[in-house]
């Protein structure tokens, strides 16, 4: 099949480079297309003549970026996939793998997260505009279905980090910003500053991991429902803050601001319905070694990551 990536300029779209596939595979980024433009995604669609397509791209960001621009992070997703999804239809693309996150999720859920509780509440009052427009993305997507016969799914990751992130402090997402800071102040002889206290849990997947399942799913899986493929493996942010100083030698203090916000306290998932799909349970990278790619990536090309 002939792939296009939207977002393909990012992290995940990126690690398509390090999966082994015979599919010949298109990046494109907001630098070929304005996908809040729907005559451009129209004008992308006639272009490239794709055979399927992996939606990655969004405007993404941490609890500052979301809280501030909340409106701004709402509106443009809205627009980017409305437009990927219709232009799909318009132009018979075969199918559609979309990009979530767990953010869709209610603040108050049962744990761990699965599927059918999506839609159960309201999401984190902390980036509620990209969380409800991402559930767009998955009703987008069960409309087109229901309506077109479209095979349109939706796949829920949890937090991403590797290589070729970005590592704005702004916008950038938990773990890039943890690497920036530690070595800036390393560099600089200072003290890194992370929000909170340290105490908020998360779960952690290599970026090439992804890529490889979201090919699989294009390639196995045409359910109705989103599916969960992140791996469980949930940790504090104080251990991820621990661990980046360890790589990147850091041993200076570190300061906790508990008076920022620290957003959800934890989400854990399941990702049960992935492995019942076919997808192996050890098919993913251990965290410490993901750690230290990313690490080792970004000193090597400091200070010339996206986003510095």
């Amino acid at each position: 099949m002939k792939i296009l990536i939207t977002g393909g300029t990012g992290m995940v779209g990126h690690s398509f480079n390090e999966v082994d596939t015979d599919h010949e595979i298109i990046s494109v980024g907001s630098k070929n297309f304005d996908l809040t433009d729907s005559q451009q995604v129209f004008w992308m669609y006639r272009m490239l003549k794709p055979d399927a397509v992996i939606h990655l791209a969004a405007r993404v960001g941490g609890v500052k970026g979301n809280t501030e621009y909340v409106a701004d992070f709402f509106t443009e997703n809205i627009l980017i996939n409305t437009n990927v999804l219709s232009g799909a239809q318009k132009y018979g693309i075969n199918k559609v793998v979309s990009l979530l996150s767990t953010c869709v999720y209610p603040d108050k859920v049962t744990y761990p997260l699965t599927e059918d509780q999506i839609h159960n509440g309201e999401p984190h009052p902390s980036n509620f505009g990209y969380a409800y427009a991402k559930r767009m993305l998955d009703v987008q997507s069960r409309a087109y279905r229901q309506q077109y016969g479209c095979n349109f799914i939706t796949a829920v990751p949890n937090n991403l980090y590797g290589p070729h992130d970005n590592f704005d402090l702004e916008n950038g997402h938990v773990i890039p910003a943890i690497i920036r800071k530690v070595w800036e102040a390393k560099m600089n002889n200072t003290t890194p500053i992370f929000w909170g206290d340290g105490t908020s849990m998360r779960e952690f997947t290599y970026a090439s991991d992804i890529a490889a399942i979201l090919i699989y799913l294009l390639e196995e899986y045409n359910g109705q429902n989103p599916i969960n493929i992140g791996i469980p493996n949930q940790r504090s942010i104080r251990s991820v803050v621990e661990l980046v100083c360890s790589n990147l030698n850091y041993k200076g203090d570190v300061y906790w601001d508990i008076d920022k916000p620290m957003g959800q306290f934890k989400k854990p998932s399941s990702n049960v319905a992935l492995i019942e799909a076919g997808w192996p349970q050890d098919g993913y990278t251990k965290f410490g070694d993901g750690i230290k790619k990313t690490c080792d990536w970004f000193m090597s090309v400091y200070p010339n990551a996206r986003g510095v």
